[in-house]
This record gives C-alpha cells, structure tokens and sequence, in this order.
C-alpha cells in the first residue's frame, strides 16, 4: 500500500517540479512543498515498518514535518 502512496506522490513532485522549471511559474511551490513533505513522510514510515537499525526514517519524518510547516508558511503568505 505505502509503495503504491509513494509512486503516486513521487509523479505528483515530479510533475509539478518539472513544469516550474519550464514556465518558470513558481505559484505552484506551496503545493509542491506539500507534496514532497507528504511523500519524505511515507518514505519514512516506510523505513520505520522495516525496522531498519538507524535513524534515517526518523529523519525523513522530521525533515517532512519541515516541509509541511514551510508550505502552510507559504499557503499563508501568498
């Protein structure tokens, strides 16, 4: 189920990313952080359900908890 979650967000960044670079349009950045913020939280929880030893699913959530605050930060200010 979480392979399937993280394909689908990783064509969303992918995409959005992608068509910022082409039409240099960067409204579409809070949503792009969003996504991102959703898939590194995935990609996390992914991590921790291996039980790998280390902390990289750690540090996937907390950098996704980043994102998801610097995207409500940009929802906000736009």
């Amino acid at each position: 189920m979480l392979k399937i979650v993280r394909i689908i967000l990783a064509i969303i960044v992918l995409t959005l990313s992608v068509y910022q670079l082409i039409t240099d349009n960067f409204e579409v950045m809070p949503y792009s952080m969003l996504f991102l913020g959703a898939l590194m939280l995935v990609i996390g929880l992914a991590e921790l359900q291996k039980d790998r030893k280390g902390f990289g699913g750690y540090m996937c959530i907390v950098v996704s908890l980043f994102l998801f605050f610097v995207s409500i930060q940009d929802f906000l200010i736009y």
